[in-house]
C-alpha cells in the first residue's frame, strides 16, 4: 500500500541516492530498472518542488523587511 505523507527534502534524497548507488553497483536487477528510473525522477521532481518553495518563502520573508539606511 502507497504511503499518503508526503516525503521529505532529506528523505527523497536519501532514496535518490540510494536508487544511484544501486545502479552504479550493478545490483540492480534489469527488470526494475525502468521503475527504479521512474521513481528517481519522480523524487526529484518533489526535491526540486521543495527547494522552489522554501526559497519563495524566503524571499517573501526578506521583502517583507525593511530597508536599513
Amino acid at each position: 500500500m502507497a504511503e499518503n505523507r508526503e516525503i521529505s527534502y532529506n528523505e527523497a534524497i536519501a532514496e535518490v541516492e540510494q536508487i544511484l548507488a544501486s545502479l552504479g553497483d550493478g545490483t540492480a536487477d534489469i527488470d526494475s530498472l525502468s521503475e527504479r528510473t521512474k521513481r528517481a525522477t519522480e523524487l526529484i521532481a518533489a526535491a526540486r518542488a521543495k527547494l522552489r518553495k522554501a526559497e519563495n518563502e524566503i524571499n517573501a520573508l526578506l521583502d517583507e523587511q525593511p530597508a536599513n539606511q
